[in-house]
């Protein structure tokens, strides 16, 4: 009787993350248009690249939006992160052409990851205006954050404004997350820290300037390097807290 009565009250939940899954698909669909679009644009040529990548992501958070969100809307917030996805997946236009990272176009993709950078302090706030806010998307904006922060680090290293080194700047927490593998006490919760965000912030924004075509070696490189010392710095704060708990 107690399954019974679990499943009949988990049943309007699934109902409602189903609806917000099509809102999802459909809207990744209009993204994945746009992206094209400004994929060609910026290229000069018809690349399917960034909309397959972001294709792909688009559908994993999908599957775990059907799994954890409970509400029957997907809500503005989680609509901008996912277009905050779509304009990450448009990195990868450069990080395979790094030539682009000069002159005009250069700036132009200077310009879009400083709109992607821009749009990341919004979805919070929509979301706790719209009484949406929980778990499930501060984890989904956080992934699209590291996803990015990711592929800005590619996009820097291949430019030349760094070294190969710099890629540790945008692969700190998958560092993290790997070796939360063998080390489980690592994967317990910490608790909240306005230090980690202003990190982030300084670690996504460091990586958006250097891709400016202007900013160039040994300043990138003490840039990029600063901000990496300080990303290590915040982790070994977090790793030394749990360390402290096990």
């Amino acid at each position: 009787m107690s399954i019974l009565l679990q499943q009949a009250h988990n049943a309007p939940a699934q109902a409602g993350s189903r609806a917000a899954a099509v809102s999802m698909f459909l809207l990744s669909l209009s993204f994945a248009v746009v992206l094209f679009g400004l994929s060609w644009w910026l290229a000069g040529t018809r690349t399917l690249l960034p909309v397959v990548c972001f294709g792909l992501g688009a559908a994993v958070s999908g599957v775990f939006l059907i799994r954890y969100w409970p509400a029957r809307r997907l809500g503005y917030a989680n609509a901008l992160t996912l277009a905050r996805l779509a304009l990450s997946a448009l990195m990868l236009v450069p990080l395979a052409d790094p030539r682009l990272t000069e002159g005009a176009t250069g700036w132009m993709v200077f310009c879009l990851a400083l709109v992607t950078l821009s749009l990341d302090g919004l979805d919070g706030p929509l979301a706790r205006r719209s009484g949406l806010a929980g778990p499930w998307g501060a984890r989904f904006d956080m992934e699209v954050d590291s996803i990015f922060a990711l592929l800005l680090a590619g996009v820097v290293w291949r430019s030349g404004a760094a070294g190969s080194w710099v890629l540790l700047l945008g692969s700190l927490r998958y560092v993290f997350v790997a070796a939360s593998w063998a080390l489980p006490w690592l994967d317990r919760p910490l608790p909240q820290r306005f230090r980690r965000k202003l990190v982030c912030v300084v670690q996504i924004g460091t990586l958006v300037a250097l891709i400016a075509p202007i900013v160039q070696p040994p300043y990138s490189w003490i840039a990029a390097a600063v901000a990496l010392a300080l990303l290590a710095w915040s982790f070994a704060v977090d790793v030394i807290w749990l360390a402290r708990r096990r």
